[in-house]
């Protein structure tokens, strides 16, 4: 059956903040300057936000320049931060507040607004809409298609309709073509047409490797009398201290009575026997962290890998054709913790990049060789370069000696020291053999403050049609037993948020089943296997989580 096919002058893959600021900008640009761009957006989720989950707390700087006007157009923020706490947990009831003075200038929130990203994203997608973006949720990009002299030609958006064998079933329907002079890859941390893009174009021959943690987020009513709207806390230390591994605990005090609270597990811990979902139990019976959410309801779930290599492990962004934009290139800034103003201002710089072009007579498909300069120029790059040595200082040294480095270099030294630390050792192989690693036992869940990974898959919302082909495919059947298993006693079953791959017994043999059903589409499969044998890619359209709220 032939595909369809339609035309725009610039599509793009992902409705999350970078991809609709590029789309606001875009028309705002073309109505500006008076010349017509066309304009679509495919989000692969059943609608836009509903696959985004961030903390969040939010620097509006980007969004001012965007929508100077987002509080009189009702943009959902509402809680502005009031307070910050930053803690050290020394054990399991133990800790160190630290003083606001040393805590580094990066982390302080004041001015910022504590939000849920997804509505946002929700927000924005209706200004897009306003502005005459064609806007498709549903729609999964699956491929990337190339003009015959090899420049991006646009996306095909995934067959809806196929058996798990790959055949049609009733009422099949074939993917779509979307051809773009200039196609905008949003698709966040770790796309997986970004990633065959980097590896195709060797946008990454001269950076170093991309470094990432895996987020996990729960959301939870509590008891008014311990709620303190505005309230943001930050947290080092245990549990993940106990295995030597690296991240950090976050609890923000959020809108109607509710708290945002979560883990970042650093994804280049060494220990196979650790399960970041399980580090994420355990933080919730910190007596500093129980003290709130005893009492209370846990409302939602969500998990997603973020990219955090920041300035040094950025790639470069532009190709013959398209541009890697927000996190699907890693423009977060890991020592602020957040990434959603600067994906959106990457985005802004890619939209007056190509109206430019356009306005100059541009028909398409060059390299946009102007974005790495107006990217250089901006104050993303300027916030990148300042913090590029803050995630490589915790890597390096820890908790106590990358914080006393980020404290000096940032408030005494205002990040003019003139030396960049190097964290050239991929995630994926810093993991050990089981054999040499230390056992880990995890208490079983409560059912109040800690629970099991089935029962947050529910509150994620999570669903996939069930007679599709897996999108998440092995390059070779044999390596989950003959290497992972073996080796690092396949830590496949623990590095998934959700419960996604078992190893189970067949015919007497250890095989692995892959419960595709339960993906929420983390990514952290792809990110840490330590074989790279997993590769992730998108189901049909609107499959996953749907997060109302995260």
């Amino acid at each position: 059956m032939e595909r369809e096919s339609m035309d725009y002058d610039v599509v793009v893959v992902g409705a999350g903040p970078a991809g609709l600021s590029a789309a606001i900008s875009l028309r705002q640009l073309a109505k500006e300057k008076e010349i017509e761009i066309t304009v679509c957006v495919l989000e692969k989720g059943s609608e836009i936000g509903a696959h985004i989950v961030s903390g969040a707390v939010f620097e509006t700087r980007a969004l001012d320049e965007l929508e100077p006007d987002w509080k009189q157009k009702g943009a959902p923020l509402n809680t502005p931060v009031t307070r910050d706490e930053m803690h050290v947990y020394t054990s399991d009831k133990g800790g160190i507040k630290i003083p606001n003075l040393f805590v580094p200038k990066p982390m302080h929130n004041s001015g910022n607004y504590i939000v849920s990203l997804s509505n946002i994203c929700r927000w924005l997608g209706e200004q897009a809409e306003a502005l005459g973006v064609d806007i498709f949720p549903g729609f999964a990009a699956a491929d990337v298609l190339y003009h015959e002299e090899g420049s991006v030609k646009g996306v095909t958006t995934g067959d809806m309709g196929r058996a798990v064998d790959g055949s049609e079933k009733a009422g099949f329907e074939p993917g779509m073509e979307l051809h773009a002079k200039y196609t905008l890859f949003a698709e966040g941390c770790r796309g997986h047409l970004g990633k065959q893009l980097i590896e195709k174009f060797s946008l990454d021959a001269v950076s170093d490797t991309q470094h990432y943690g895996l987020g996990l987020k729960e959301l939870w009513d509590i008891d008014p009398q311990k709620y303190e709207p505005g309230l943001v806390v930050h947290a080092a230390g245990w549990p993940l201290s106990e295995s030597g591994s690296s991240g950090g605990a976050f609890l923000y005090h959020t809108e109607d009575n509710q708290v945002a609270v979560g883990l970042i597990v650093d994804l280049n811990y060494t220990n196979p026997n650790l399960s970041p979902y399980d580090e994420f139990q355990r933080l919730k019976h910190h007596p500093r962290i129980a003290k709130y959410l005893e009492g209370g309801k846990r409302v939602s779930y969500g998990a997603r890998a973020i990219t955090k290599g920041g300035l040094n492990s950025l790639p470069k962004m532009s190709m013959p054709g398209a541009l890697l934009i927000g996190c699907d290139a890693g423009t977060l800034n890991f020592a602020k913790i957040k990434g959603s103003h600067t994906a959106m201002k990457s985005g802004m710089i890619a939209a007056e990049t190509i109206v430019s072009a356009f306005e100059s007579g541009d028909e398409g498909g060059s390299e946009l060789v102007a974005y790495v300069e107006n990217f250089k120029d901006s104050w993303v790059f300027e916030e990148l370069h300042t913090s590029r040595n803050f995630g490589s200082a915790l890597h390096k040294w820890g908790v106590w000696i990358g914080g006393a480095w980020n404290f000096i270099e940032h408030n005494i030294m205002a990040a003019k020291l003139p030396i960049t630390l190097r964290d050239r050792k991929p995630d994926h192989k810093q993991i050990a053999a089981a054999s040499e690693s230390k056992p880990i036992g995890y208490p079983a869940p409560d059912g109040k403050l800690s629970f099991d990974k089935l029962s947050s898959v529910f509150l994620s919302n999570t669903n996939h049609e069930e007679d599709q082909p897996c999108h998440l495919i092995l390059k070779d059947d044999a390596v989950p037993i003959t290497t992972n298993l073996a080796l690092y006693d396949a830590p496949e079953q623990r590095y998934c948020p959700v419960g996604v791959y078992e190893i189970v017994e067949q015919k007497g043999e250890p095989k692995l089943q892959i419960n595709a059903q339960n993906c929420v589409h983390c990514k952290t499969c792809d990110i840490k296997d330590p074989t790279q044998n997993i590769v992730w890619v998108v189901p049909e359209g609107t499959g996953g989580p749907n997060y109302p709220n995260m």
